[in-house]
């Protein structure tokens, strides 16, 4: 008898079989002597869409709204069912003797493996192997600590109540706006609040008046002083003309040193990183997409197995791993990090509740390098760089403190407080590796400038060289970079670690966003529509109350069937609200040019790399060409545009209705 094992994707499966000696290859499989191998290609089961329940909810009108079916049911993915027949069979196969969930170990990944079984009726013993990592060691220590597969019957609870709440709020919205509309719309409970919080932003610039004010700088014989307001603390004066008569008041006067305070401060070392957190320095410091960082981070994990499992959302680690730092840390020895790495294990490791904390590790702990020794040269250019950030953040969790002595002087004249402050370094501990980048202050916080200070004494007199006025202006908020966007995400608990590029991604190629350098700026569809939906949807506060909710299920603390019945609720009150409207939709990005497939005429938007692009305004058509400007000698359908395409081409060559025009063939020669 035999144990089938059942990854999440081809390249894992492969991996695996390896370890477990599977060597004999088939289509959709391998096979060894104790074990079979096989695998998803993502999702092989999705819900039924809602044509599946009644052949009427095919046309979209707003009189079969809400979509609500009494039990919500599964079927077979179109895409991937090639791969789920041979799942199901080997599922049945008599020398089966029990299945091995190894998809990814989250929520999403048990909702993967749980759908294929009951779909094809799987009613053998299963076990769960939760990994954090894809090296060889990891793989045969998963195996050897299989759990009960009913272990995680919550968190399956949790992922279908994930699903169906976004089937049920996402389909009927959508719908409904676009039929009320008459164009293409969609929302959903993540991405909604997420445009909501871009296009907030944008209006509060709009709006911003900025406001001049005035600061007064001394300079000493030694060091300068920013003027205090000694009652609020603030050194922005907005009245010009007290401003001045400060400075008049001041002028030629002496000055005394009132306080002087010298205090040795220390400065812990920044936590690990989790997903979101490593995806925004991938982009405040490469650029890069939160989707890129992850893609890249997906090959770092498991075709280089450098590093520990992705997508999760803490920046800890468990106690039992702390034995295994040492042999992370001989795996760096010999590249460049072996000068860090030997200060580290030229003493006993230590390690605090800022890195090892047991209550604040998920279902995963924090990304660090995983005890295979890197060969960077094999690595490409974006993976040196996401490794470079997680080795040194690593590194970094594992040295002292950062030590400095802060000098603060106050310097007095006419009883007016003039503020210095600076530093004096006592050891660089962790910021010898890496500098961690200062947070956006913005115009609510004044910093004094930091300067080279020494010690003065305390009632001296200081001669004062030059009194300074100088005038500024608030500034408004800057507009979100992805960076901060993902920031905001997690503080509005918008989304999982895993969701957030994918959110984000949608917004673009739904054109309610554009990425405009590293800035994110909303379109005139993304503005009109955030004025259009329910305010309900627009709270970030609805989605956390469902994140948590969501969380407690996995937990077994809340229950999943009062979810859904709150879901169905709001999905009601969600698709009345909409009927109730009584505003128009503007299309101000339509032009003349006809949809060669369907007819309609098609919007100007702006893709990826902001070059310009018509689609189809029809959501069923989905034709799609990039514009060809003046001198521009690229083809006018991408690559990706033409695979589309030929899809749709596909389509209509088995379609040629009681015309008997094979519209795909007139397609196939309109590309060519």
């Amino acid at each position: 008898m035999k144990s089938l094992v059942f990854a999440e994707k081809p390249s894992v499966a492969k991996e695996m079989a390896r370890v477990l000696k599977c060597n004999e290859k088939n289509k959709g499989y391998f096979e060894g002597k104790d074990y079979i191998v096989t695998w998803a290609l993502g999702h092989l089961a999705t819900l039924y869409e809602p044509g599946d329940y009644d052949a009427a909810y095919k046309n979209w009108s707003m009189e079969s709204l809400p979509i609500i079916p009494e039990k919500m049911k599964i079927k077979r993915l179109k895409k991937t069912s090639h791969q789920y027949k041979t799942v199901s069979f080997l599922m049945k196969r008599k020398d089966v003797k029990e299945l091995i969930i190894a998809t990814d170990a989250g929520r999403e990944g048990e909702l993967v493996a749980r759908w294929t079984m009951l779909l094809a009726g799987f009613k053998k013993p299963f076990k769960r192997m939760w990994i954090s990592s894809q090296t060889d060691k990891a793989i045969k220590d998963g195996f050897a600590n299989l759990k009960p597969g009913n272990n995680y019957d919550r968190l399956f609870n949790a992922a279908v109540c994930r699903a169906e709440a976004d089937w049920l709020v996402g389909l009927n919205l959508s719908r409904a706006l676009t039929c009320h509309f008459n164009t293409q719309l969609s929302a959903g409970r993540v991405q909604t609040p997420t445009l909501s919080m871009i296009v907030e932003r944008e209006d509060e610039i709009k709006n911003f008046k900025p406001v001049p004010f005035w600061e007064l700088k001394a300079e000493f014989d030694g060091y300068f002083g920013h003027w205090r307001n000694k009652k609020s603390g603030s050194g922005r004066i907005f009245d010009l003309e007290f401003a001045e008569k400060l400075k008049d008041r001041l002028e030629g006067k002496a000055a005394v040193v009132a306080r002087v305070e010298s205090k040795e401060r220390s400065e812990d070392h920044p936590l690990a990183y989790d997903l979101t957190e490593l995806q925004r320095d991938g982009n405040k410091r490469f650029g890069f997409s939160a989707k890129k960082t992850l893609s890249v981070l997906q090959v770092l994990y498991e075709r280089h197995k450098l590093v520990t499992y992705p997508r999760t959302d803490s920046r800890y680690i468990s106690s039992d791993m702390v034995a295994t730092l040492p042999e992370r840390l001989i795996s760096l020895k010999n590249t460049k990090y072996d000068k860090f790495v030997n200060k580290i294990l030229s003493k006993p490791i230590n390690t605090t509740k800022r890195f090892v904390d047991n209550q604040k590790v998920t279902d995963h702990h924090a990304i660090i390098p995983t005890e295979e020794k890197p060969n960077l040269e094999n690595l490409s250019t974006d993976e040196r760089k996401v490794y470079d950030l997680i080795v040194k953040r690593f590194l970094a969790v594992l040295f002292p403190k950062y030590r400095y002595k802060e000098i603060k002087i106050s310097t007095e004249i006419s009883n007016e407080e003039f503020v210095s402050k600076g530093k004096e370094l006592i050891s660089l501990g962790w910021r010898e590796i890496a500098n961690v980048d200062a947070s956006d202050n913005g115009d609510s916080v004044e910093l004094v400038p930091e300067q080279k200070l020494s010690l003065e004494e305390k009632g001296s007199h200081k001669k004062v060289l030059k009194l300074l006025l100088s005038k500024s202006n608030t500034r408004p908020p800057a507009k979100f970079t992805e960076a901060e966007l993902l920031a905001r995400m997690e503080k509005g608990n918008l989304g999982t670690p895993a969701t957030r590029a994918e959110i984000i991604e949608k917004l673009l190629s739904s054109f309610y966003i554009e990425r405009n350098g590293k800035q994110l700026n909303s379109t005139s569809k993304g503005k009109q529509l955030v004025n259009l939906v329910p305010e309900m949807m627009k709270s970030p506060e609805l989605t956390a109350d469902w994140e948590a909710w969501l969380e407690a299920i996995a937990r077994g603390k809340a229950s999943p069937k009062k979810f859904i019945e709150n879901i169905r609720g709001k999905t009601k009150e969600l698709v009345s609200e909409v009927k109730g409207l009584d505003v128009k939709f503007k299309l101000d990005n339509l032009t003349k040019q006809k949809c060669p497939m369907c007819g309609k005429y098609m919007l100007k938007v702006k893709g990826k790399k902001r070059r310009e692009m018509l689609v189809c305004q029809d959501r069923e058509c989905g034709y799609r060409e990039n514009i060809i400007k003046k001198n521009d000698t690229s083809i006018s359908v991408s690559k990706r545009d033409k695979a589309m395409n030929k899809k749709l081409i596909s389509k209509y060559s088995d379609n040629k209705e009681e015309t008997g025009l094979n519209l795909g063939q007139l397609l196939e020669n309109f590309i060519k």
